[in-house]
């Protein structure tokens, strides 16, 4: 199967997910061109504002240690749900051209694989800026 690795390092972030309020663990794995992995699982809050999704951390961490090409992101959760409005939105502007590969964590072996140009088409990115 493709992305094996990804997908496992998607599955393996799930675990260390902190979700005391809705157990809806997440975990997301970010690959990025030059072949590091970057993951992230969700951390909620008592104040469900202040938690952030896998996702936006695995992003977050892999901008922040200076990457910025990103080819492919697994996400792995019960159902394989795809990301939230939020993180849809982080992703078209830092990872637009990435695909999206959506893993039911009761089955692994049978993804979802889509792309953010689909989860979000028509996104509003800093390309829409008019030059200054």
């Amino acid at each position: 199967m493709p992305h094996t690795k990804l997908i496992q390092a998607a599955l393996a972030a799930r675990e260390q997910s902190v979700a005391p309020y809705s157990k809806f663990k997440v975990g997301a794995a970010l690959l990025t061109a030059s072949g590091d992995i970057i993951s992230g699982a969700n951390v909620e809050s008592a104040s469900y504002g202040l938690s952030c999704c896998a996702e936006r951390i695995a992003l977050f961490k892999a901008l922040t240690d200076g990457n910025r090409d990103f080819t492919t992101i697994a996400i792995a959760s019960a159902g394989g749900a795809a990301p939230c409005g939020a993180c849809r939105q982080l992703l078209a502007e830092y990872a637009g051209e990435a695909e999206v590969i959506l893993v039911d964590s009761e089955s692994p072996s049978t993804p979802t694989i889509t792309t953010m140009g689909v989860l979000l088409p028509n996104a509003f990115t800093g390309d829409d800026f008019p030059e200054a």
